[in-house]
């Protein structure tokens, strides 16, 4: 690889990592747990954007079933952002021209 060609594909890695985090800053998904009981929305940063409990949940009193229905919701959320973020990126570094398999 000569130097120019070792140029163009840092600036390109550079423009890819700036559209990356604009994606990351725009994605928001959705996720919910016990049939819509909990559910939580989160940003491609891994932050929290809301979290809604329905009330007739709290009635029941059961606070381990509510603790476990808030995980399942948050780890369903981190999920889907990953897979949207590597879907995202498969499809940002295939215009790279990287050998097939690198990523």
């Amino acid at each position: 690889m000569n130097p120019k060609q070792l140029q163009d594909m840092m600036a390109k890695a550079q423009e890819m990592q700036r559209q990356m985090q604009q994606k990351m800053q725009e994605l928001v998904v959705d996720a919910s747990a016990g049939g819509g009981s909990v559910s939580v929305r989160m940003n491609g940063a891994k932050q929290v954007l809301s979290v809604k409990i329905e009330p007739e949940l709290l009635q029941s009193g059961d606070l381990e079933m509510l603790q476990d229905m808030v995980t399942a919701a948050f780890n369903e959320a981190g999920r889907r952002i990953d897979q949207a973020l590597q879907s995202q990126l498969g499809g940002m570094l295939g215009g790279m021209g990287l050998p097939p398999g690198m990523f």
